[in-house]
C-alpha cells in the first residue's frame, strides 16, 4: 500500500519539475535568442519480489518471468533545443546581430569568456563593442597593423571607437589621368588662350589644390601643347611662385611652330619715348624705363610712378606695377588678358650681312620688348638686337613654352604618344620642386583622343590612374560602421575611405547542448560541450553568416507548450488520485478493528 502512496508523490514531483520546465519556456518565450527547454522522465525504480527463472526440460517446466512492481518516475534529462533557430526580428540597429549557424558570440567580462546567441550590441564609453544586457565586451580578432588583414590569434575586446580610428589620414596625390576628345575645330583649342583643363590634387596634409592646364594647336593640327597656367589652393588664391619655378613644373623649354600675326592697336595706343601712351587721354600705360634695368625686367611686383598730364592739363599721379604695366602692352598688341602668350610669340629676325656668321634667329616678343627698354629711339632689326615694332602689324613663327607636346595619329584620332615618343603615355607633374608637402603627380594621356565632336572638345583630368589608385585625399572623419556577414567590421569615413577595424569571432562546440546556463542570455563550456580554444572560429567556415539590424528570437513553440501543459496537468491529477485512493484504502483498513 505504501508503494502506491510514493509513487504517487514521485509522480507529483516529476510533473511538477515538468511544469517548472514549460512555465519558464513560456516566460521566456520574447528572450532573445532563447532555447526551448524539454524534460524527459525515467521510471525511478522497481522492487523485484520474485527473479525470473529459466525453463527446466529435466522436470518440464517453463520459464518464469520476474516479478517487479514500480516505486514511481523520476527526471532523466532536461535538454535544451540548442540547434534550433529563432526567426529574426528587425530591429534597425546596426549594431543589433544575428547568427544564422549553430556558433556562439564570444563575450567575456574581463576574467572569463562567456557564450551567447544574444547579438544585442552597443558601443560602450571606452569605445568597445559590448552586450547591452551586461556591458561584458564582444571578443573578436584585431587587424595586424604590417598586412592590414585580420590576425586570428586569441580573441581580444573589439575596440572599434578608439582616437586612431575615428580620422582616416590624408594622402597626396601621385597619379592621374587626361581622357576625353580634342577637336581640332575647338574654337577654344586654336585661339591663344587654349582650351582650359583643371586637375584637382591633395598634398600630404589633405589640403586640395587646382592645376590650371592649357590645350593649344600647334602649326601641326596632330599636335598640341599642354602647358601649366597656374595652381590655385582651396580658397582659388594663386600658389606663389616665380615664373622660373612654374615653367618646370611640366616639361622642358620647348618651341611650337604656327604662322601668326601680331597687330598693335595705333588707334588707342601710341609709344613715346619708350612710354605706352592711351593717345584719347594721353594716360601713361607704360614706361619701359620705369619696368627695366638695362636688360633685365625689374621684380614683376615693383611699383612704379606713371605720372602725366592728361587731355584737358591736369597733372596726374599713378602708380603701377611691373605686371600691371606688362598686361597693358600685352593689350595693345591684342593679347589682353594673355600676357605669358603674347611675350613667349616668336618672330624671325633677318640675317645681317654676314649670313653665315650672323644667321637668321627667333627672337621672343619678351626679349623684342627688352631691347625696345635699351633703344628705344632706334628700330635696330639686326640679329638678336631687333626691337618690337611700336606700330603696324608683323608675323610670327610660333612661340616658346614650357609644357609638353601631345600628339594624335592623324588617321585615325588616337593618341600617339608625348614629346614625338609614341611608347610613351605619360607625363610628370614636377610638384616636389615647390617644396613643403607637396609630391609628384605623374599624369596618364593614354585614353585621350583626336575626334570630330561637333567642334566641341570634352577633354577633362581627374586624380588617380585608370585604376583609381593614387587619388591623394583629405583627412576623413568617421561617418558610419557596418558589420559584414563574416563578422568584419569597417569604417566608413567621409573622405570616401573604408577601414577594416576588427572581424568578430564565433565559438563552436562538438556538443553545444552540453554548454551550462550562466544567466542573462549566457552560457559556459562544461567538459561535456567541449572546451573552447582561446582563438574561436570565422563563422562562414560552418556555413554561417552574420545579419545586422536584426535579433535572433526565442524558439519556443506556444502551441506545443501549450499542448505539453495540458498533458501535464492531466498526469499531475491522475497521480494525485493515486495518493487519495490509496489514503481512502488505507482508512478502510485501519477501520477494520473498529
Amino acid at each position: 500500500m505504501m508503494r502506491s502512496l510514493y509513487s504517487g508523490v514521485a509522480g507529483l514531483k516529476t510533473h511538477q519539475t515538468k511544469m517548472d520546465v514549460i512555465g519558464n519556456n513560456i516566460a521566456n518565450v520574447n528572450t532573445t535568442a532563447y532555447k526551448a527547454s524539454s524534460i524527459v522522465f525515467n521510471e525511478l525504480m522497481s522492487q523485484t519480489t520474485q527473479r525470473a527463472s529459466g525453463p527446466n526440460a529435466a522436470t518440464g517446466l517453463g520459464g518464469v518471468n520476474a516479478r517487479q512492481i514500480g516505486l514511481g518516475v523520476k527526471s532523466g534529462a532536461i535538454n535544451i533545443n540548442i540547434s534550433g533557430q529563432g526567426s529574426a526580428q528587425s530591429t534597425g540597429n546596426p549594431f543589433d546581430i544575428m547568427i544564422t549557424g549553430d556558433n556562439f558570440f564570444v563575450v567575456s567580462n574581463g576574467l572569463e569568456n562567456f557564450f551567447t546567441r544574444d547579438g544585442s550590441f552597443y558601443v560602450d564609453g571606452a569605445g568597445n563593442l559590448a552586450m547591452t544586457s551586461t556591458g561584458y565586451n564582444v571578443m573578436g580578432w584585431q587587424v595586424d597593423p604590417e598586412t592590414g588583414f585580420i590576425k586570428q590569434d586569441n580573441v581580444t575586446a573589439l575596440r572599434i571607437m578608439s582616437t586612431a580610428n575615428m580620422t582616416y589620414p590624408p594622402e597626396a596625390t601621385t597619379m592621374a589621368n587626361m581622357s576625353g576628345i580634342i577637336d581640332k575645330n575647338d574654337t577654344d583649342v586654336t585661339n591663344p588662350n587654349g582650351k582650359a583643363v583643371n586637375l584637382n590634387f591633395f598634398d600630404a596634409l589633405g589640403y586640395q589644390y587646382t592645376a590650371k592646364f592649357v590645350f593649344k594647336q600647334s602649326g601641326d593640327v596632330n599636335e598640341y601643347s599642354l602647358e601649366l597656367d597656374k595652381i590655385l589652393d582651396s580658397t582659388g588664391k594663386e600658389v606663389e611662385m616665380d615664373q622660373a619655378t612654374l615653367d618646370s613644373l611640366l616639361g622642358d623649354a620647348t618651341k611650337q611652330y604656327k604662322n601668326g600675326k601680331i597687330a598693335f592697336d595705333d588707334k588707342t595706343y601710341a609709344w613715346d619715348n619708350g612710354k605706352l601712351i592711351n593717345s584719347a587721354t594721353k594716360e601713361v600705360m607704360a614706361d619701359l624705363k620705369e619696368m627695366y634695368d638695362g636688360a633685365a625686367l625689374k621684380n614683376r611686383g615693383t611699383e612704379s610712378s606713371l605720372n602725366y598730364t592728361d587731355a584737358d592739363g591736369k597733372a596726374v599721379q599713378k602708380t603701377a606695377t611691373v605686371q600691371e604695366q606688362l598686361d597693358a602692352i600685352a593689350k595693345a598688341y591684342g593679347y589682353e588678358g594673355s600676357t605669358e602668350e603674347f611675350l613667349n610669340q616668336l618672330v624671325q629676325a633677318p640675317a645681317g650681312a654676314d649670313a653665315v656668321a650672323t644667321p637668321a634667329k627667333e627672337l621672343p616678343v619678351s626679349q623684342m620688348l627688352a631691347n625696345l627698354a635699351q633703344s628705344p629711339a632706334a628700330a635696330v632689326t639686326e640679329g638678336e638686337k631687333m626691337t618690337l615694332p611700336t606700330t603696324g602689324s608683323f608675323d610670327t613663327v610660333g612661340r616658346n613654352y614650357h609644357g609638353i607636346k601631345v600628339m594624335f595619329d592623324g588617321d585615325s584620332g588616337k593618341f600617339a604618344g608625348i614629346n614625338g615618343q609614341p611608347t610613351v603615355t605619360n607625363a610628370k607633374l614636377n610638384l616636389s620642386a615647390l617644396g613643403g608637402n607637396f609630391q609628384d603627380i605623374d599624369i596618364d594621356f593614354s585614353e585621350t583622343s583626336m575626334f570630330d565632336n561637333k567642334g566641341t572638345s570634352t577633354i577633362g583630368a581627374i586624380s588617380g590612374d585608370l585604376d583609381g589608385l593614387g587619388t591623394g585625399r583629405r583627412l576623413g572623419d568617421m561617418i558610419g560602421v557596418s558589420i559584414q556577414r563574416d563578422g568584419m567590421i569597417y569604417a566608413s569615413y567621409d573622405n570616401g575611405m573604408t577601414r577594416l577595424l576588427g572581424q568578430i569571432a564565433t565559438a563552436a562546440f562538438a556538443n553545444a547542448s552540453g554548454l551550462e546556463k550562466s544567466g542573462d542570455n549566457l552560457y559556459s563550456a562544461t567538459m561535456n560541450s567541449g572546451e573552447f580554444d582561446g582563438i574561436g572560429v570565422d563563422i562562414t567556415a560552418n556555413g554561417g553568416y552574420m545579419s545586422t539590424g536584426q535579433l535572433e528570437m526565442s524558439n519556443v513553440d506556444l502551441s506545443a507548450e501549450f499542448t505539453d501543459m495540458i498533458t501535464t496537468q492531466r498526469g499531475f491529477q491522475a497521480n494525485s488520485r493515486i495518493i487519495t485512493v490509496s489514503d481512502t484504502l488505507l482508512e478502510e483498513l485501519t477501520n477494520l478493528k473498529r
